[in-house]
């Protein structure tokens, strides 16, 4: 993890930011996720790190990315969006299929026999 603070010339405060290291976000998810595809360990891992974080844990980051991607690639949200629907009822109609997924991915995999 390196922290920084980026400085702002219109005088407005100093917002302390912080870069995750790529190994930390991976054991994290690994950890917290262990049911998560590994090509999505890799995938969730390069989007936490390649932006600068503000006021946020190593564990907010993940789960902020990981709800993001669910929500655009694996919902209706955004067919939702585009016929008029509110987002934030857009949102509540697509959270119990984007929570069915991260419990999925919560528990460890399951052994197959070959």
């Amino acid at each position: 993890m390196n922290t920084g603070r980026i400085g702002r010339p219109d005088g407005a405060p100093i917002i302390a930011t912080t870069k995750f290291a790529v190994d930390d976000v991976r054991c994290h998810i690994r950890h917290h996720h262990p049911g998560c595809p590994e090509f999505a360990v890799d995938f969730f891992s390069a989007a936490v790190t390649d932006r600068a974080w503000q006021r946020c844990t190593l564990g907010t980051a993940v789960g902020i990315v990981m709800q993001v991607f669910l929500r655009h690639h694996m919902t209706e949200y955004d067919q939702l969006l585009l016929i008029g629907i509110e987002r934030e009822e857009a949102r509540r109609r697509v959270q119990p299929r984007i929570n069915a997924m991260l419990a999925t991915w919560r528990k460890p995999p399951v052994a197959r026999d070959v």
